[in-house]
């Protein structure tokens, strides 16, 4: 079965015992549901508060932010391209010991970048815990004319464990046996929604943000090879008119050691 887009096998979000408990009744042979385990990485969606699910509601936390001002500290300027700010998380605030890469323990990660059409700069910069920051005005000047930068609308948005899956798990020696049998493959994509779900605790966000885990593209996956997704970024989740899908990506060295300046962006329609 391929797992070239960075499986970590047991760091998921749902249980084997539960996953066992699904397959059997749906039908799916115990091995098919190991296979489909094997092809899993978890994430983080970051939703509004409507979105979580209501098991989980009244303990909920914000932990991060569309748009808005971003308050950078002293020295710290607004990066070059003036990209609009679409997305401010407290590392803080995230649930611990979800993700297989490594996010920052505290402090604030902020994403610039333009999600209406393909931007030709983007950044992610960290802003340390504690680091005196004033926020900055979307007004500025430019080579002596007046230029404003575009402010998304902020939404408190809420994180949320969910799971996905390797586009290529079915290729495992076990599931292509399940799959000869009659009305498998409608059987399977049922068991791949529910696990989805149970993993999230409800039905499964629409468009959203979502950190780490494997890309869900609208083309091709840029997280291969030794590219992992450290961000996903639906443009309806920070503005209701976008329909784009904008994706970073990096290598687990980079994430884990901060240098972000060597992530990679696209952006798919």
């Amino acid at each position: 079965m391929s797992v070239a887009r960075g499986t970590i096998a047991g760091m998921t979000s749902i249980d084997e015992r539960l996953l066992l408990k699904t397959a059997a009744e749906y039908g799916v042979p115990g091995p098919v549901a190991r296979e489909l385990m094997a092809g899993t990485r978890p994430c983080l969606y970051l939703v509004q508060h409507k979105e979580v699910p209501e098991s989980l509601r009244e303990n909920a936390r914000p932990a991060a932010r569309t748009g808005g001002l971003p308050a950078l500290p002293d020295g710290v300027e607004w990066p070059e391209g003036r990209e609009p700010l679409v997305l401010s998380v407290d590392c803080a605030a995230l649930p611990h010991d979800v993700l297989d890469i490594e996010l920052p323990a505290d402090g604030h990660l902020l994403f610039f970048t333009e999600i209406s059409y393909p931007p030709e700069s983007s950044a992610v910069l960290h802003v340390p815990a504690g680091a005196p920051t004033t926020e900055r005005a979307a007004s500025y000047d430019f080579r002596g004319e007046a230029m404003e930068a575009r402010v998304y609308e902020p939404r408190t948005l809420y994180p949320v464990p969910g799971l996905t899956l390797d586009s290529e798990w079915q290729g495992g020696p076990r599931t292509g046996e399940f799959l000869d049998g009659d009305g498998a493959v409608d059987v399977l994509e049922s068991f791949e929604e529910a696990v989805r779900d149970l993993a999230f605790g409800g039905r499964r966000p629409g468009a959203c943000v979502q950190i780490g885990g494997l890309s869900d593209p609208w083309d091709m996956a840029p997280d291969e090879g030794d590219l992992v997704l450290f961000a996903q970024i639906a443009g309806q989740a920070i503005d209701y008119t976008v329909y784009t899908m904008n994706l970073i990506v990096g290598t687990r060295e980079d994430i884990a050691a901060r240098r972000y300046a060597g992530l990679q962006y696209e952006q798919q329609t």
